[in-house]
């Protein structure tokens, strides 16, 4: 089984970020929002930008991961 960890709206919701916000967010930072909304994303795509918003959706991600396997 893949443990990978993979990003989705859902993340970004749980930290209180819209969704338009993060649309718009994708789009100037060249990154695929019709993708990630079908299938997510690697936390590095998302910490690559150096986004504090990023980095915050990904430690959070982690920590809920971390929470569930623990």
């Amino acid at each position: 089984m893949n443990d990978e960890l993979i990003i989705t709206i859902d993340d970004i919701r749980k930290t209180g970020l819209c969704v338009r916000g993060t649309k718009e967010w994708f789009e100037r930072n060249g990154l695929d929002f019709r993708d990630f909304m079908e299938n997510g994303c690697l936390p590095e795509a998302l910490l690559a930008t150096g986004d504090a918003n990023a980095i915050f959706v990904v430690e959070q991600a982690r920590r809920r991961k971390g929470e569930k396997n623990g």
